[in-house]
């Protein structure tokens, strides 16, 4: 048997698919809330920036959640994690439209909902599969995870701006929040405690509290959360406020709906080609070029006259990078320091994340109301961009040694 069916027969594809089902679920949740930001404003009178504050927790504590959830999943299994996630994640849905004036929201979405998401995404679900993977396959295998996250906004996109255009936002929340119950009987195949392709990182490495350590000296470990903070900037600044930059071009909502799909479309295929491009180059210079290419891609679109077509091509050529940086920045965190802890090492890199997203979703919504558009942040997005290009460079791809048990 070759050595290549021999890796492909050790390749657990009902464990990956399950993972990339969950996470298309928990992302189609968090990546189509930019449909209900105007919908919400303009049925209950809570302006912009208080929406866009609440969807800017959310970024936070989907971020915040993640070592927490990566550390209990790495210790306790996934199981629990992704099934209490799942319940919390459909009840800030569902009691979204029920709690009234902006606090609500800051509850229902901004913490609940996200809190939920947290539970059921990439530090859980990436951290679950790679122990059980060798590490040649890493890399492919959250390409793969990656893209149902893409694949969950590529389809819930149009489906929820049909609801929310024929039934209202409320029943657009309370459509996903039933779908979302569905990631419960999806957690049972990553029931078991992961540890099959521990590698160098055993029981004998000292433990969590010295590979943390251990993490905090390297300073490749830091260039990975800057570029990562740079990501979720971009990120949460476009799956927000999207759709207000079309509104501001006299654009119907439905152009709105098909870019956030497009985008979802695309980065399917940016990740898997991305993950697969990770088994052969240095995932540091796949990082270097993704952050380098977003810059050109704004600089463009800025110079393109505001059409359907500007934004339909900026979608999909966004998109292709648009969470494309996960599986190259996850499999930098594995090979730094292996996959024993890789649940609470990669969870707090998005951590980094979502403080960007912070960032982004908020700072979309005080740009808007003291300048009248979002120019600023299309400029910061760019200078961001680049900074994270060059972060790249430095970055190591070689072990470190794992850090001595105590005793």
């Amino acid at each position: 048997m070759s050595a290549t069916r021999s890796t492909a027969a050790r390749t657990p594809w009902g464990l990956l698919l399950a993972a990339s089902g969950i996470l298309m679920l928990t992302m189609a949740a968090r990546q189509t809330t930019g449909l209900f930001v105007e919908p919400i404003h303009r049925d209950t009178g809570i302006s912009i920036v208080q929406i866009s504050f609440a969807l800017a927790i959310g970024q936070l504590v989907w971020g915040a959640v993640q070592p927490v959830f990566g550390a209990l999943a790495d210790q306790r299994g996934p199981l629990p994690v992704l099934v209490g996630g799942g319940l919390l994640l459909a009840l800030g849905l569902a009691i979204a439209p029920l709690l009234p004036g902006a606090w609500g929201l800051n509850i229902s979405l901004g913490l609940l909902m996200s809190a939920g998401a947290g539970a059921g995404s990439f530090s859980v679900l990436i951290g679950a599969t790679a122990h059980r993977l060798p590490a040649e396959r890493r890399s492919f295998a959250a390409g793969l995870i990656n893209a149902g996250g893409s694949l969950g906004q590529f389809v819930f996109a149009p489906i929820l701006q049909l609801v929310i255009s024929a039934a209202g936002w409320a029943r657009g929340l309370w459509l996903m929040a039933v779908v979302t119950l569905f990631t419960l009987p999806m957690a049972w195949p990553l029931r078991r405690r992961a540890g099959d392709h521990a590698g160098g990182v055993a029981a004998a490495d000292g433990g969590l509290r010295a590979q943390l350590r251990q993490a905090v000296r390297e300073p490749s470990y830091w260039y990975l959360h800057l570029g990562f903070f740079t990501c979720g900037l971009h990120i949460a600044f476009l799956v927000t406020h999207l759709p207000g930059e079309i509104a501001l071009c006299g654009l119907s909502p439905t152009v709105s709906s098909v870019s956030i799909a497009l985008i979802g479309l695309f980065n399917i295929f940016g990740s898997l080609l991305v993950g697969a491009l990770g088994q052969r180059f240095r995932m540091k210079w796949l990082l270097v070029l993704l952050y380098t290419s977003r810059a050109a891609m704004i600089a463009v679109y800025l110079a393109a006259p505001p059409t359907p077509t500007t934004f339909y091509v900026f979608a999909a050529v966004l998109g292709f990078t648009w969470l494309a940086t996960v599986p190259p920045t996850a499999g930098l965190v594995g090979k730094l320091f292996g996959p024993r802890y890789l649940g609470t090492l990669f969870g707090l890199t998005l951590l980094s994340h979502q403080l960007g997203g912070f960032f982004g979703a908020w700072l979309g919504g005080v740009v808007l109301a003291s300048t009248g558009d979002y120019m600023v942040m299309w400029y910061l997005d760019i200078g961001l961009a680049l900074l994270a290009a060059v972060a790249h460079l430095p970055v190591r791809e070689a072990p470190v040694a794992p850090p001595l048990a105590a005793g």
